[in-house]
This record gives C-alpha cells, structure tokens and sequence, in this order.
C-alpha cells in the first residue's frame, strides 16, 4: 500500500531516528509527541494487516477488529493495545471517525488490489490514508479548527499523491496502480495492468497531471500554515518541504522508464530541519 508518507517512514525501532516523520516529531513537546506517535503506530499496525500475504478473509476480519477495539476505546472500555490512547483522546480531542476512516482506507486494497481507480475513488482512498491522519495529527498540533481541517485536506493530499507517483513502479511489483482511470485513458493508455502501464511510453501524460495536482495542495497547504502560528506548524511543514522536495526531484527526473529511484540528500534534510524546527 501507498501509505500515508508520515506513516510509511515511522519505523518504531532503532530506524526511526532516521526518517523525516521522526526528526519532524521529535521537536514536539513530550505530551503531543506521543499522542502522534500513537496515532502513527495505529496506523503502521493497520497498514500491516492490509499488506500482509495472509488470506483476504483474514485480513478483512482482523481490519474489522481494529474497529472494533476504536468503539470500545471511545466507548470507554479500552482493549489492551489501545490503553495508553485514553489521555491522547481526551486531551487533543480526536475523533473516533477519523480513526475509522484511515481502517477504511487501509481496507480499499484489501478485497482485490487498487487497478486504476477512478478520479473520485482516488481522492476518498487519499482521504482517508492521508488526511485522515492530518486531521488527528492537527488536534495535536493545536490549530484552529476550520484551519486544521483544511490544512489535513490539502497536506493530505500533496503528500499522498507525491507518494503515489514515487511509488508507481514499487505498487506495480505488487500487483497495484493508484494512477486515476481518466488520466490513463486521455493518455490513451486503456491497460489497467501495471507492469504494462509502466512501461508505456505514455506514461508521463499520466504522471505530469497528477503532479500538477499535488503542487497545488502544497500550495494551498503552505498558504494555511503561513496565516498560522509558527510554532504550531513546525512538524507539518518540516513534512510538506521534504515531501515537496521529493516532488521537484521527481519531476526533474520524468516519469519515462527506465525510472532510477529519488532520494532527498541528507544535507537537504538537515536544511530543512535548521530551518523549520528552530523557532
């Protein structure tokens, strides 16, 4: 699964220190740090159940206890793995449908894969394994309600979409294509097999729209945050320029094959970490 950039990086283990989801959270203070932590532990344990190669049956009756531990906990009768979410709840305020909705998302791959999902199919699939996750994480992070809500929307979006068009030829190995359906056909690619999708010469038609897409959430994204407290802001922008940093390597690579994998130097990392952690 393409999962939500935060959530795929957070390694829980002596790698974590590595990623940018880590470096961004640890500038938290220690209450919201583990709140966020515990929300991207959820979701690393969700996301594991849809990935993993046990029977489909399986997978959809063990997402669907996540479910139902989520009701327990906010029906005040949390079941051991969920114990410690208590507090989190009660203090930031979050909401039991959005954990819902990221068990949702998670279990979009799980009937059969995604093949070439349609337009609108793809932007609820984006919701709820990204945004989903911004909603909870900017109850964390303190930011004014309208704000927060608009800022999971956009943030989500760039994020997930940049992950997705990173991610094409990894998704292809297993059995997987996030490109939208109308995009492919205007590309006048009318394959839904991703090892051929990847390999067409059309490709890039494909990729470069949904490129211009994410750029625009970002946009829209940096917009609510700079109308925001600095403070408040610090982790999900410290995600939105690595993210956005990813996207501009990606487009300067292209998107015809052969593809050669992108990565953000460390150098770069740093940068961005000197320059949006320290108030």
């Amino acid at each position: 699964m393409t999962l939500h950039p935060a959530a795929a990086n957070a390694d829980y283990g002596a790698t974590a220190s590595g990623s940018s989801f880590y470096a961004a959270m640890r500038i938290l203070p220690r209450d919201q740090r583990e709140a966020m932590f515990q929300i991207y532990s959820f979701c690393r344990q969700v996301d594991d159940i849809a990935d993993s190669d046990g029977p489909r049956p399986e997978r959809l009756a063990a997402l669907q206890q996540w479910r139902d531990d989520i009701d327990a906990l906010y029906q005040g009768h949390p079941p051991p793995r969920l114990q410690d979410y208590a507090a989190s709840i009660k203090t930031f305020g979050l909401k039991r449908e959005d954990f819902l909705a990221i068990v949702d998302g998670m279990e979009m791959d799980v009937p059969q894969d995604i093949r070439a999902p349609d337009l609108a199919t793809l932007d609820l699939y984006c919701d709820c394994v990204a945004s989903a996750v911004g909603r909870l994480s900017v109850r964390v992070f303190g930011l004014p309600e309208e704000d927060g809500i608009l800022l999971a929307h956009h943030l989500g979006r760039a994020l997930q979409l940049t992950n997705i068009l990173r991610d094409v030829d990894e998704d292809a190995g297993l059995g997987r294509l996030y490109l939208p359906r109308e995009g492919l056909l205007l590309a006048g690619i009318t394959t839904d097999d991703p090892q051929r999708v990847i390999v067409d010469r059309a490709l890039p038609k494909v990729c470069l729209p949904l490129a211009e897409r994410a750029k625009k959430h970002f946009e829209k994204a940096d917009e609510i945050m700079k109308r925001n407290s600095r403070r408040m802001v610090r982790a999900p922008r410290i995600m939105s320029k690595y993210y956005r940093a990813i996207l501009d390597l990606l487009l300067a690579r292209g998107f015809a094959a052969p593809r050669e994998p992108v990565r953000v130097h460390k150098w770069a990392k740093i940068a961005i970490l000197l320059r949006y952690a320290i108030i």
